[in-house]
């Protein structure tokens, strides 16, 4: 299906690209989330029209989430949970956690921007975790998983 994007998706195309994708990705995904259009004549006049509006919205997207991933980089978040001697969790920390310790602290943060490369913590120590709060900008976060007994 031929698409018209309105917004940057990564590994896809940046705003007013028109790419191919498979059906279901689109109607399932990206058209839903408002990040495209089916690529039509009616719907690449309307683009074409609005482009200036969509490229004023998206750096200013850009602009706010440069600011924010300035304050996030280099944060330390501590997260406390039962663990047995060995250091090994009974759990364990996930992005979801991370982010509600990112929100206790003043940052507002999805879950699904939280990166774990390598799954959830199950272990006490320090970690450091990439916060992907767009396409372009991210921060880096010390997690500190500390021990209960």
């Amino acid at each position: 299906m031929q698409i018209i994007l309105l917004d940057k998706v990564v590994n896809l195309g940046g705003l007013g690209d028109v790419v191919k994708v498979k059906d279901g990705y689109a109607r399932n995904y990206l058209i839903p989330q408002g990040k495209a259009k089916r690529a039509n004549t009616a719907n690449l006049a309307e683009f074409e029209a609005r482009r200036a509006e969509l490229e004023r919205i998206a750096a200013e997207q850009l602009a706010a989430c440069q600011a924010e991933g300035a304050k996030l980089e280099g944060q330390s978040v501590k997260i406390s949970r039962k663990a047995g001697v060995d250091g090994r969790l009974f759990g364990s920390v996930t992005n979801a956690d991370i982010a509600d310790a990112l929100k206790a602290a003043g940052f507002a943060v999805e879950k699904s921007a939280v990166r774990m490369p390598e799954g959830p913590l199950k272990v006490v120590g320090e970690t450091q975790l990439v916060v992907s709060l767009h396409t372009d900008v991210t921060a880096t976060i010390n997690v500190a998983v500390v021990g209960e007994s």
